[in-house]
């Protein structure tokens, strides 16, 4: 069959977006890794699906894939391209979206400059709701990664993440401990790892290590676990500018209790069709 598709990106972290809601396929993973293919397909970090919604409460239904063809719970660049993209295909005439997750709903509200305003929930930091493996709970953990320890916070912003403090994050080991700590034994089902410098407490410096993926130019959900990892530390303060490889995103978050908010550009880049 033929798939009509848009090619969008959020911050340079870049995604083949399908209406599935006038579409009736099924893509395996197999299919995903060869669109996701930047030679052969393609290409993107994410393949990003608009369905039906499953209840009334909410307008659609969000799913997430990444190019390896696993599916993932939660992506905030791709968030943010979700909500642009039903309003250009006039899916909604709607400016606040509320969106399903495999992990729960968000809600995503368009501004006039095409910015997109994220609430994602409030950050989780129980380690079996991440889910990793710690007997207690605390804001730093000790992992051993081939014969070295390494300092981390772990947080789920509805997929999990490791966020690691680096002095330079131009010179952080990312290609190096990224895939370590991605698939370390503590972390069930992988995370995402990411590499932060604190320049003062309401600017960071992010680079991230996607599971699945490998690095991004921008990681949405990796931006708000490294900002919130900050704050329950007491190392930032609301709100913190995140300069990522890709351009800079906006994170607010008052504390426990209170949701996070993600604020950033969204770019439709190319349509297209593609035979499956």
């Amino acid at each position: 069959m033929v798939v009509n598709f848009t090619k969008m990106h959020g911050l340079g972290n870049d995604f083949m977006v399908v209406d599935m809601i006038s579409h009736h396929a099924h893509l395996r993973p197999e299919q995903i890794r060869r669109l996701a293919d930047r030679h052969l397909g393609i290409g993107f970090d994410q393949l990003l699906l608009v369905e039906p919604p499953s209840k009334p409460s909410v307008d659609f239904r969000y799913r997430i894939f990444n190019a390896d063809g696993s599916e993932v719970e939660q992506c905030g660049n791709g968030a943010r391209c979700f909500a642009v993209f039903v309003k250009e295909k006039k899916l909604t005439n709607k400016n606040c979206i509320q969106v399903e997750t495999i992990k729960g709903d968000i809600e995503l509200n368009i501004n006039e400059d095409s910015r997109v305003l994220v609430n994602m929930g409030e950050p989780v930091f129980e380690p079996k709701e991440i889910p990793f493996l710690a007997e207690t709970s605390s804001s730093v953990y000790s992992i051993k990664v081939d014969q070295e320890e390494i300092q981390l916070s772990a947080v789920s912003m509805g997929n999990p993440h490791a966020v690691i403090m680096v002095d330079d994050v131009k010179n952080a080991l990312v290609d190096v401990h990224g895939p370590l700590v991605e698939t370390h034994h503590q972390f069930p089902e992988k995370v995402n790892v990411g590499f932060m410098e604190v320049v003062h407490k309401r600017f960071i410096k992010l680079r991230v290590f996607e599971r699945g993926v490998g690095e991004t130019m921008a990681c949405g959900t990796g931006a708000c676990a490294a900002v919130a990892a900050g704050i329950d530390r007491g190392l930032l303060e609301s709100p913190v500018e995140v300069k990522l490889t890709g351009g800079n995103l906006k994170i607010e978050w008052q504390g426990s209790g209170t949701p996070l908010f993600m604020e950033g550009p969204a770019v439709s880049v190319f349509e297209g069709k593609i035979r499956i």
